[in-house]
């Protein structure tokens, strides 16, 4: 019996499930799960989950008082609703889920430690194993940072927004856990720039992540590679083999509705085969690295800027249903 290519790719990557949605979970069963400002925002606004953003809104108003303004207790619902959330897909999926760190504190390592450490704790508290989250850093050298510091008291990172090599290097020298290059954004900075369009093995994106994943596999980097941001399932396929890949649900529901040949494209034996030159990237190598490769540059700055619009979007609609709930019940929020 043919075998769709969702259960062909299962067979050599591990299946992540890119969304806030609980129910497309459920659904597809991945082994984990992935999520940002984007996602827990669009997920908040369903009405199912309306009782758990309600909650959250509650808990937050009870621990700051009753004289905090709603925009401050939105702030801190909003960073409480990501683990909520963490805790209801941790019930669905036997692996890890991904929480994100503020995007507005990318540049402050500091700041992006103290945040980790606080949502660890709070997963701690709920009797959530470390092993079952990693949480989500944007691959600025100031994040990759913050990484370090935090893999060495055993908070497993997941260094996101990540575009160019030498974010991937320095990652993995930092000893991150995992790493998630974006494969669509890359494709649409490409597609922008040259007015082109790219298929299967010619998707820069497609390529970025063969070149990251050939370098760990070659020199022997324990940080894992995770393709995310697809934008079509032929560049799942190119990338079959990749250690992880987190895929929309939408895209799902492709792979499993289609069936063929599913060929592995990145193998770690093939890698170690291949001609590389080892790079070691310390914060000039870094900074001269970033500075040439324009799309990284773009990418990295237009993804920060997108992930703190999205969460300033959240708080304003969180502060706005917090009036809502007290509005109508002030005896009990």
């Amino acid at each position: 019996m043919p075998q769709n290519l969702l259960e062909q790719l299962r067979k050599f990557t591990v299946v992540v499930a890119d969304t806030g949605d609980i129910e497309a979970m459920e659904k597809f069963r991945p082994q984990d799960a992935t999520t940002n400002p984007s996602l827990i925002t669009a997920a908040a606004q369903m009405p199912q989950y309306q009782p758990i953003v309600d909650g959250v809104l509650i808990e937050a108003r009870k621990e700051l008082g009753g004289n905090a303004t709603d925009q401050a207790v939105a702030n801190l619902a909003f960073q409480r609703l990501a683990i909520a959330f963490g805790k209801k897909i941790l019930a669905i999926v036997p692996g890890r889920v991904s929480t994100e760190v503020d995007a507005r504190m990318s540049y402050d390592t500091e700041a992006t430690i103290k945040q980790a450490r606080a949502i660890i704790a709070q997963y701690d508290a709920a009797g959530v194993g470390r092993n079952h989250v990693l949480i989500k850093i944007a691959s600025t050298w100031e994040g990759i940072r913050a990484a370090e510091v935090l893999e060495k008291e055993g908070i497993h990172c997941n260094l996101t927004l990540l575009f160019g090599l030498h974010q991937a290097i320095a990652a993995a020298e930092a000893g991150a856990t995992l790493i998630s290059p974006f494969v669509g954004r890359i494709l649409d900075w490409y597609k922008k720039d040259t007015g082109k369009d790219f298929h299967g093995a010619d998707d820069p994106g497609v390529q970025s992540v063969t070149r990251i994943y050939n370098y760990f596999k070659k020199f022997g980097h324990k940080t894992v590679v995770m393709g995310a941001s697809f934008r079509n399932i032929g560049e799942i396929t190119e990338l079959a083999g990749c250690d992880l890949l987190t895929i929309s649900p939408q895209l799902l529901a492709e792979l499993e509705s289609t069936e063929g040949p599913l060929p592995r494209k990145l193998d770690p034996a093939a890698a170690q085969a291949l001609p590389l030159e080892k790079i070691a990237v310390d914060k000039t190598t870094f900074e001269r690295m970033h500075a040439e490769d324009r799309m990284a540059t773009d990418k990295l700055k237009e993804g920060i800027e997108g992930f703190s619009a999205a969460l300033v979007k959240l708080e304003g609609m969180l502060a706005k249903r917090l009036a809502e709930l007290e509005s109508r019940t002030p005896a009990t929020v």
